[in-house]
């Protein structure tokens, strides 16, 4: 039996478009968007009727970097993939790409085999996966042919992390030249990891502890150097370069050089860097510790090139890095030493409030907001135009959202499985109301109304972004 909706008296928004409309659902899919009031759209009958008057219409997000239950620093990232998935549907995301991990000694498969079996039948909303390469050998870059053609077709490398994630010059030169060859996206965290270490140890051997030292001993400096590295390894390869959660101004400047010169070089930065600054990291009482994140978090003057970037489009992407660590148990941990305090932040749940927030701020228009949220991302990674947009034949992921509701956001609120937020008092003026994944209720007016189980596993094709 087939089922029919129909959103009616909205404004559709994409990448491209605004335009008031109505759009008809059918079997997950959406078939068709007429002018609200003519002829087309009033014959539609449906099973359903979603009334949208005075809401926005939009795409589902995709978040195209999260980290649910990662393993880091001896303990866990606090979301499962039930819980985050549920969570991000509560903030008007609809796909995910998280990042399954290959650890040094095993191989691609078996990593990307245990995320797998972690997310399948878990997930409230549709997934995909990166593949984290850990350790770069003969028999890595073959998998990685294979990966490519399963629609696993992105490949995360670390600058950063020695003994744990970490990959020297040659390593990543080779990794790149390999997706230079079979299409897949090379992506970068770019700090210089061991130039970091000496830092650490230094300020650790002056009794510099606190949460805040995390900033300072990760410089600015050092995340430019790196994306420069990257920048030039993956010319040399001839290969393209997606750099992960930019948070300084000279990193930004570095990849406009690159772009400006024909290269295909993207950037990705999160709302961390948009919203929070070091003023938090040195937030009294350990309480800085929530915010420890690498990238780190920047004094507040980087803010203006990050946005600046985002306009320009020399970033093209806002993702999360959500990678959620509880402060009771977890970022304790770090308590005497900051280099023990488990990396990341809470956030699927609060960037598309942000970034609408960024548009009544006017940093960003309406169109910027789905492109940097929902367009862009699919298209990067291979998902686009099933995910990230509102067209015939596109996967009806649809969020309804009322663009005049005002909400403070606070850990006794959201969704996610953590003891805090990152944003607490924060007041926005935007809030999701109802969101569809593959044309199902997910979020009803501000009810949960999907279930673990829904969200599928979804391949993806490559790049679909290069110059």
């Amino acid at each position: 039996m087939s089922s029919r909706t129909v959103i009616r008296n909205g404004l559709v928004i994409t990448a491209s478009d605004e335009i008031h409309a109505d759009v008809l659902i059918e079997d997950g899919r959406v078939v068709a968007l007429a002018a609200t009031g003519t002829p087309a759209a009033e014959s539609w009958t449906a099973e359903k009727t979603i009334d949208a008057t005075g809401k926005y219409v939009i795409p589902g997000g995709v978040d195209a970097h999260t980290h649910m239950e990662l393993p880091f620093g001896g303990t866990f990232a606090s979301d499962t993939f039930e819980t985050g998935t549920r969570a991000a549907a509560w903030g008007g995301t609809t796909t995910i790409v998280d990042f399954a991990v290959q650890s040094v000694g095993h191989s691609l498969r078996e990593g990307l085999d245990a995320w797998n079996a972690k997310a399948d039948g878990n997930c409230a909303i549709d997934y995909a996966f990166h593949m984290i390469v850990s350790d770069v050998n003969q028999e890595t870059l073959k998998e990685m042919d294979l990966l490519v053609e399963e629609g696993v077709t992105s490949f995360k490398q670390f600058m950063a992390y020695p003994g744990v994630f970490y990959s020297d010059d040659g390593q990543i030169l080779r990794a790149m030249q390999r997706s230079a060859e079979n299409g897949g996206l090379i992506m970068m965290h770019a700090e210089n990891g061991i130039a970091i270490d000496v830092l650490v140890e230094q300020a650790l051997a002056r009794g510099e502890t606190d949460p805040r030292y995390h900033g300072e001993v990760r410089k600015a400096l050092l995340e430019a150097e790196a994306t420069h590295r990257a920048i030039k390894l993956a010319q040399v390869a001839g290969a393209p370069l997606y750099v992960v959660h930019v948070s300084a101004q000279e990193a930004v400047t570095e990849i406009a050089r690159a772009r400006d010169e024909g290269l295909n070089v993207f950037g990705e930065t999160c709302p961390q860097y948009l919203f929070l600054s070091t003023d938090n990291l040195a937030e009294p009482d350990f309480e800085g510790s929530k915010y420890v994140c690498s990238t780190p978090l920047r004094p507040k003057e980087h803010q203006a090139a990050l946005w600046r970037g985002l306009r320009t489009n020399d970033l093209q992407v806002v993702s999360t890095d959500h990678c959620p660590f509880c402060f009771v148990g977890q970022k304790e941990l770090g308590r005497g030493d900051f280099s023990k305090i488990p990396n990341g932040l809470p956030g699927v749940e609060n960037r598309m409030d942000l970034l609408h927030q960024a548009v009544v701020d006017g940093h960003i228009s309406r169109r910027r907001w789905i492109e940097i949220a929902c367009a862009t991302p699919a298209r990067m990674f291979g998902l686009y135009p099933k995910k990230g947009t509102i067209a015939p034949g596109a996967d009806a992921d649809i969020v309804i959202y009322d663009p005049r509701a005002e909400q403070v956001m606070s850990v006794e609120t959201h969704h996610m499985n953590v003891d805090y937020s990152a944003y607490e008092g924060k007041r926005v003026t935007g809030q999701v109301e109802t969101v569809l994944s593959r044309g199902e209720p997910v979020i009803t007016e501000r009810e949960f109304t999907g279930r673990a189980g829904h969200g599928v596993y979804t391949p993806r094709s490559t790049c679909q972004y290069l110059l």
